[in-house]
């Protein structure tokens, strides 16, 4: 009799002082819920989960921008000659005919059309002075990268390019990767490639000379950011194993920054060449031609979201949880019964929401722990449940199922082990020092 009063005590505790009740389901998905209707002991209630939009081609969502603004080709109309022959010069830029305009718009338009279409620079007409273009993609919204970035080059791919990011809206800039046919002599840096880097050093600025070397016009047209190959080393080769790549997410933000951006800007520091030397008598052939620009990622939303709108030339995220912000970044009012916090991909495969919870309810209680332990092979769930087994159910596993059926437990031929509580006065102690220890806390 003392064991039930104790336990309806810690019932009553719990509704008082516990906001919900959360269980997370072991198959393993992709974060693409964010809440679901369950059954329990305790009736019809909500499931929440970790949550993130699916990936999308971001370069319908952004702004571009370039420096100078005048660098763009065709006013005044030029002539331009090919880079692999000097003598073919049939290629004409006029910014006043739409057939043969190369405004930035084109490095984002749908590819495959015949003939291609691209943006082209002004030629190196002012050499021996650089050649420079800083092409700036703004999202005005935070971003997370999902897949390599990839730019293609129509005409030889830069000689010297530097990739960089900002995390707030362009105000400061870190480099992504430098990018050279010489990296010693272009940044004073080590040539490397993303296959030298390893899980400790994946964050790293390194330069590369893959993407620089040579000019094949058929081939040699893309240069590369690879996101995939940094995601591998956490989810191996063939990114098998996104557990693992979440769980370092989750645990590492610097590592999560890193594949997060606000805004893109490439810099174009010197065209393809073909040659050591520079053919002053012919600077019609040296230019920046770019014909496609991906960007795969997601909308951060914290784990708050499953979706992401685009509405008056703004993403925004359409946030779940009891949140709000553009980024679901704080608690909805009236919903600051503790501080926001983001979402969490932990424990996998569904995460923790961390939802906001109502001002009148005051923080969660443990309903498991180090104290009350969940019986009969139970299992705590995040200190807010236990999981009973199938033969049990209560609050702690501790009522035989069977004694809510017809006919009751029937001793051995019930198949059910007989329950034995502990002692009464123990648990009433525990009980009381537990509400003790959390009263400040409600």
């Amino acid at each position: 009799m003392r064991f039930q009063f104790a336990l309806t005590l810690q019932a009553l505790w719990t509704g008082v002082c516990q906001a919900a009740m959360q269980h997370y389901p072991a198959a393993w998905g992709h974060y693409d819920v964010c809440k679901s209707q369950v059954y329990s002991d305790e009736g019809l209630t909500w499931d929440y989960m970790a949550c993130q939009p699916e990936a999308a081609d971001m370069t319908q969502y952004l702004k571009v921008t370039l420096d100078p603004p005048n660098i763009t080709c065709g006013d005044p109309p030029e002539t331009y000659c090919a880079l692999e022959n000097p003598y073919m010069c049939n290629n004409e830029c006029d910014a006043t005919t739409e057939e043969l305009a190369h405004p930035p718009e084109l490095m984002f338009d749908i590819e495959g059309r015949n003939p291609t279409t691209f943006w082209q620079s002004t030629s190196w007409k002012k050499y021996p002075k650089a050649l420079l273009v800083n092409i700036t993609l703004s999202w005005n919204k935070t971003i997370e990268l999902t897949d390599d970035i990839v730019l293609t080059f129509e005409s030889g791919r830069p000689e010297q390019m530097v990739l960089e990011k900002s995390l707030d809206y362009g105000r400061t800039w870190q480099p992504y990767q430098f990018y050279a046919t010489d990296c010693l002599d272009a940044f004073t840096m080590e040539p490397k490639t993303v296959q030298d880097l390893t899980q400790h050093t994946l964050l790293d600025i390194i330069c590369t000379e893959d993407y620089s070397r040579g000019y094949v016009w058929k081939y040699d047209k893309t240069v590369r950011f690879e996101i995939k190959d940094r995601f591998a080393l956490f989810a191996g080769p063939r990114l098998h194993n996104m557990a693992s790549l979440y769980g370092q997410l989750d645990t590492t933000k610097n590592l999560r920054d890193f594949f997060t951006i606000t805004d893109l800007r490439i810099r174009l520091l010197r065209p393809a060449t073909g040659a050591t030397m520079v053919d002053e008598n012919n600077l019609s052939r040296y230019f920046y031609a770019i014909s496609d620009i991906k960007v795969q990622g997601r909308c951060k939303c914290n784990l708050h979201a499953n979706s992401c709108v685009f509405d008056k030339e703004k993403l925004s995220c359409e946030c779940e949880h009891n949140t709000t912000g553009p980024d679901c970044g704080r608690c909805k009012r009236n919903y600051q019964g503790r501080a926001w916090s983001a979402g969490s991909y932990l424990p996998i495969p569904k995460g923790t929401a961390n939802i906001c919870i109502p001002n009148n309810i005051g923080p969660v209680t443990r309903v498991c722990d180090e104290l009350f332990r969940c019986q009969n092979g139970g299992e705590c769930i995040n200190n807010v449940r236990c999981n009973c087994p199938p033969a049990y159910t209560g609050l702690l596993c501790e009522k035989p199922r069977c004694e809510s059926e017809l006919g009751g437990c029937a001793g051995a031929e019930s198949g059910q082990a007989p329950l034995t509580p502990p002692s009464s006065t123990w648990l009433l102690l525990l009980l009381l020092g537990s509400m003790l220890l959390r009263a400040t806390s409600c």
